[in-house]
């Protein structure tokens, strides 16, 4: 049998408290708090955090973002700057049943849209790999659709050519990227791939994961808000890539 502790104090019976709230351990929010993408987070981190809504945003691009831009998805140049693009903060899901931290940069056009279009698929499970910035491979556009990472603005041509891509505005976006590929028959019988490690999923006669089509979420909500998917292009095919229909 426990003794029951306490102790007098000016003839006041001090009995020791038993709820142990104190002692409770606080979910870890760090992830959200300094917005580190490809963290994983529980659903008690998320409510400690403010919950669902404050994790979905577009906004400013924040200086430590800016700074990691430059010299990689950012160059100098005439077309578009800073004020021209924004922050998109979001949670997404993978197979693995978790919430990862995801992160995008696009142009203030599409932000508001895209924003919502992200927390749409979050709110149905879609399972997105990853949404890092490219600043994480360096820009190197074939290194990050090999990761299967899900991104937006990066300064730079179409593949193959010296004309500007539509990401060059952070006009278009391209989802789970190792799995839906770019692909064009060249002239001479050869097929030009990207990622090059993605020749397997350019046959879309197969299921796999991540595989997006007509019938697929992505494609309804994009396609929705005014995007063309380049999986329905003639002259070659992108399966990963919506961007935005211009008048």
């Amino acid at each position: 049998m426990l003794a029951a502790i306490f102790v007098v104090t000016c003839g006041l019976v001090i009995m020791p408290s038993c709820s142990n709230s104190d002692n409770a351990v606080k979910p870890d929010t760090s992830a959200l708090d300094n917005w580190q993408a490809g963290r994983t987070v529980t659903a008690e981190a998320v409510k400690a955090f403010g919950g669902i809504d404050k994790c979905f945003a577009a906004e400013p691009i924040p200086d430590g973002v800016w700074a990691r831009m430059q010299g990689k998805t950012y160059k100098e140049n005439p077309y578009i700057g800073r004020d021209d693009l924004r922050h998109i903060r979001a949670l997404h899901w993978d197979y693995d049943n978790q919430m990862h931290v995801g992160e995008m940069i696009v142009n203030v056009q599409i932000a508001d849209r895209v924003a919502a279009i992200l927390r749409q698929l979050f709110d149905a499970k879609y399972p997105i790999q990853r949404m890092l910035l490219p600043d994480v491979y360096d820009a190197d556009d074939e290194t990050q659709m090999r990761d299967n990472n899900s991104s937006c603005f990066c300064y730079r041509a179409i593949a193959g050519t010296t004309k500007l891509s539509k990401h060059a505005r952070g006009l278009a976006v391209d989802i789970n990227t190792l799995y839906n590929p770019y692909y064009k028959d060249r002239t001479d019988g050869t097929r030009f791939i990207q990622p090059a490690t993605a020749e397997a999923y350019c046959d879309r006669s197969w299921d796999f994961p991540y595989k997006i089509t007509h019938d697929d979420l992505c494609f309804r909500l994009f396609t929705d808000a005014g995007f063309e998917w380049g999986g329905d292009w003639t002259s070659c095919k992108d399966f990963q890539h919506f961007e935005l229909i211009e008048e």
